[in-house]
C-alpha cells in the first residue's frame, strides 16, 4: 500500500511537470504554473519517504526514486531564484537623500470587499507615491477620493466587472492614456510620472485576464498583453521605466519569463523572496501574482508585503531609489532569437502591434 502511494504521487508529478512544459495556452494546463512550490513542498515529502520507507531491494525503487528527484528539481530550478539562496538581480540601494526615490503601492481591492478604510488607513501609513488599485468599481472610487488631497493627480476606470483601475499620485502625472489594448473590457493604463524637472519615469500598470474556467479558457490573452507592452519597452533601455499591477501570472511562469526577456526589465524579487500576495485568506495556496518591474536605473530602497485589507490579495509596496551612473552594473535575462521570433508571431496571430502601447517619453520638464 505504500510503495504504491509512493508510485502514485511520483507518477502524477511526473505528468505535471509535462504539463508544465507543454506550454498550451489552455487554462488547464497554464494553470500548473502556480503552485510550484506546494509542489516542490510535496516532492521533498515523497522524496524523504522513499528514502526511508522503500528496501531498495529492487531496480524499480532506485528508478523510482530519481524519477522523484527529478521532478523536485526541476521544480526548484524555477522558484529557486524566489529565495534568499540567489543572488540579487537588482542591487540594493545604498540611502542618499540627493538621489530621487519612488514609492509604488499595489493593491487589488477585490471588489466586493468593503473595507476601503483598512486600504486607506494602509496608504496613509506608509505613504507612497503612486498607488495603483485594481478590481475597482465607483463604490471603491467614491472612497479611494478621500486621497485626492494628498494624491491630486489620478486615472480612473472604474468597471463591475472585477478589472476597474485607479491610480493615485502625490506626483504629476503626464501624458495619461488608459488603453485596452487586448480585451475590450480590460484596461491598462499608462503615463509618464514627473519626479523632478530632470527626471520622468514611464510607468505602465496592468492587470491582464487569467485563464480559469471563470474567466479565459486560454492564458493567450492574458500573455500577449504582458508580451506587447514588454516588445514596447525593448528599444528603450536608456529611459526609466516602472511597470506594476496584478499580472494574474506568477514570477516564474514562462510568460513572465519570457516578459523580462523581451522587456529588458528587472525583477527586483530576485534573491530577496517570492512576496506572495495571494491567497490571501489562503496560507498554504498563495504565489506572486502582484508584480513591479523597472529598468536598470533603479535599485531597491525596500520591498515588502504589506497586511491584508479584507482583499483576497496583500497589498505589496516598493520602494526605488533612481542611479543615473550605476545603470550598467544590472543586467537583466536576455531574449534569443527563437524567443524574439515567437513573441512576434503571437502578436501577429492576435492582430497587436506594439505601437498600440502608449510610451510617454521621459523628456526633462520644459
Amino acid at each position: 500500500m505504500i510503495e504504491a502511494t509512493l508510485i502514485a504521487l511520483t507518477a502524477l508529478s511526473a505528468v505535471i511537470l509535462l504539463l508544465q512544459h507543454w506550454q498550451h495556452p489552455a487554462w488547464w494546463v497554464r494553470g500548473w504554473d502556480f503552485p510550484r512550490l506546494q509542489i516542490a513542498i510535496v516532492m521533498v515529502l515523497v522524496l524523504i519517504a522513499e528514502l526511508i520507507l522503500l528496501p531498495f531491494t529492487s531496480a524499480w525503487h532506485f528508478v523510482l526514486t530519481a524519477i522523484t528527484l527529478v521532478c523536485l528539481v526541476a521544480q526548484l530550478w524555477w522558484i529557486l531564484p524566489y529565495t534568499r539562496l540567489w543572488p540579487y538581480e537588482v542591487k540594493a540601494a545604498a540611502r542618499d537623500p540627493r538621489k530621487p526615490r519612488i514609492r509604488v503601492m499595489a493593491a487589488n481591492v477585490l471588489t466586493p470587499n468593503r473595507q476601503a478604510e483598512r486600504l486607506l488607513e494602509l496608504v496613509r501609513l506608509h505613504r507612497p507615491d503612486v498607488l495603483v488599485a485594481l478590481e475597482t468599481d465607483r463604490w471603491w472610487e467614491s472612497h479611494l477620493d478621500h486621497l485626492t488631497e494628498q494624491y491630486p493627480y489620478s486615472i480612473r476606470c472604474p468597471q463591475d466587472n472585477l478589472y476597474g483601475m485607479h491610480v493615485y499620485s502625490r506626483l504629476p502625472l503626464e501624458e495619461v492614456q488608459t488603453r485596452f489594448l487586448v480585451e475590450d473590457d480590460v484596461p491598462s493604463m499608462h503615463a509618464r510620472l514627473r519626479v523632478n524637472d530632470q527626471l520622468g519615469v514611464r510607468m505602465h500598470f496592468l492587470h491582464p485576464r487569467p485563464p480559469s474556467p471563470t474567466e479565459n479558457d486560454e492564458s493567450t490573452e492574458r500573455d500577449v498583453e504582458l508580451l506587447v507592452v514588454a516588445k514596447s519597452t525593448e528599444d528603450d533601455a536608456d529611459q526609466p521605466i516602472i511597470v506594476a499591477g496584478d499580472l494574474n501570472d506568477v514570477a516564474w511562469s514562462p510568460t513572465t519569463r519570457l516578459f523580462r526577456k523581451i522587456s529588458c526589465l528587472l525583477d527586483p524579487r530576485v534573491g530577496r523572496g517570492m512576496f506572495n500576495t495571494f491567497h490571501a485568506q489562503h496560507w498554504f495556496l498563495r504565489w506572486p501574482l502582484d508584480h513591479f518591474f523597472h529598468s536598470r536605473h533603479f535599485q531597491v530602497v525596500e520591498i515588502v508585503r504589506l497586511p491584508e485589507f479584507g482583499s483576497d490579495h496583500f497589498p505589496v509596496l516598493i520602494e526605488l531609489q533612481y542611479e543615473h551612473n550605476e545603470t550598467d552594473e544590472q543586467q537583466g535575462l536576455q531574449a534569443d532569437p527563437d524567443e524574439q521570433r515567437d513573441v512576434r508571431n503571437r502578436l501577429a496571430s492576435e492582430g497587436v502591434k506594439p505601437a498600440d502601447v502608449p510610451e510617454p517619453s521621459p523628456q526633462p520638464k520644459a
